[in-house]
């Protein structure tokens, strides 16, 4: 009796990982049923996968600048997350994944699924992505500043630094107007 009633419980997580942002819409297909079936063998339920499509990473992962993003909400138990995590590690086109607790002891009888919500969608990436990402870039002034640009702002700072070199030795060798070599200026008369 008492595992009848703790089958009915377990923890919400999700998980959202990051394919390679090459990836064709047929592997990535391949990916997400397999992280489906890897749920569906540990008796998880699946409650939500949603493709947040390409979007721009922090910072280089893998020598990649950009990710096409996976998110998937579930109701498991027991070792579903490592076994979903173990399954995810074994494929190439996945450079990271993170999966978060977001409440303990849920009662699965409960929660209701929508057939929408956990449709497997093939994810189908063009360069309007990546145009996307540069004009958000550019809108919030974070774009590079071009090489010209760059360029010049270096050999502007290399003549300045310059020039104060020459002007330091030739200020030191200047002589002083004082006369009690303290080096305090003359007073003024009033």
């Amino acid at each position: 009796m008492a595992t009848e009633a703790r089958s009915t419980r377990a923890s919400d997580y999700e998980t959202v990982f990051i394919l390679r942002p090459d990836i064709d819409g047929e592997a990535s297909e391949k990916v997400i049923s397999r992280a489906i079936s890897s749920l569906e063998s540990t008796g998880a339920k699946l409650t939500k996968i949603e493709s947040w499509g390409k979007r721009r990473l922090a910072y280089p992962i893998a020598k990649q600048r950009k990710g096409v993003y996976v998110y998937m909400r579930y109701l498991g138990a027991g070792g579903t997350v490592a076994e979903l995590e173990r399954n995810l590690r074994m494929l190439d086109t996945v450079i990271r994944h993170m999966t978060v607790v977001l409440a303990k002891d849920v009662d699965v009888t409960s929660v209701t699924v929508d057939p929408e919500e956990v449709k497997v969608r093939r994810i189908e990436l063009s360069a309007e992505d990546d145009e996307r990402d540069e004009s958000y870039e550019a809108q919030l002034g974070l774009a590079d500043e071009p090489r010209r640009d760059r360029d010049r702002d270096r050999d502007r700072d290399r003549d300045r630094d310059r020039d104060r070199e020459q002007a330091a030795p030739a200020a030191a060798e200047a002589p002083k107007d004082s006369d009690d070599g303290a080096g305090a200026p003359p007073a003024a008369e009033a």
